[in-house]
């Protein structure tokens, strides 16, 4: 046999050596201590008590009946008193009075431009018939300073030199009418004076 054998031989031996003792151990304190410490407590005698039944006390005098309902009528009603809170009145302050004008407007009428405005041309006929008068005409003159419409608002006498003023005034160029700074369109007078020179 070799010493290995030998040695795990000799371990198994001796485990099982002590696994016999424990159980010997076991088995004598089995028998011996706990066996008795049960029996003891067994024999112990029980304690008991008896608690005393509480009765409860009879019923003296039946209890008295409740009292009798009274039939009156109910009170009136009386509304509860109006109660009126006026809410505070907050009037705005005027620290100061000032008069503010609205803005005025600023209006310009429509001038005719002289330099492109040309003279218009004597009729031939009314020169030979030494026709003279003024003529007053309204232009409409739009944004931009052309004419737009025209018309005779009050006659030379001679209808040759009306028509002639607003035919050649037609072609002249204007400064348009202003509104605060701002071109409008609008009608203008202009009177024209015929005259043999």
């Amino acid at each position: 046999m070799s010493y290995a054998v030998q040695k795990d031989s000799s371990r198994r031996l001796a485990g099982l050596v002590v696994v016999v003792a424990l159980h010997a151990a076991l088995i004598y304190a089995l028998v011996h201590g706990l066996a008795r410490q049960i029996v003891e407590v067994i024999r112990q005698p029980l304690e008991t008590k008896i608690i005393e039944e509480i009765k409860a006390p009879p019923p003296d005098k039946p209890p008295p009946p409740p009292p009798p309902k009274l039939t009156m009528p109910p009170p009136p009603y009386i509304p509860p008193p109006e109660v009126q809170v006026q809410a505070p009145v907050f009037a705005p302050t005027i620290t100061a009075v000032t008069n503010v004008k609205p803005p005025e407007e600023v209006r310009t009428p429509a001038v005719v431009d002289a330099n492109t405005c040309e003279k218009p041309a004597y009729p031939a006929a009314s020169l030979r018939a030494n026709e003279t008068g003024t003529v007053r005409l309204s232009f409409l003159i739009d944004t931009n300073g052309k004419v737009m419409d025209s018309k005779v608002e009050r006659s030379s006498g001679f209808r040759r030199l009306d028509e002639a003023a607003r035919a050649g005034l037609s072609l002249c160029k204007f400064r348009p009418a202003t509104l605060n700074g701002k071109p409008e369109r609008t009608w203008g007078r202009i009177e024209y004076v015929w005259k043999l020179e």
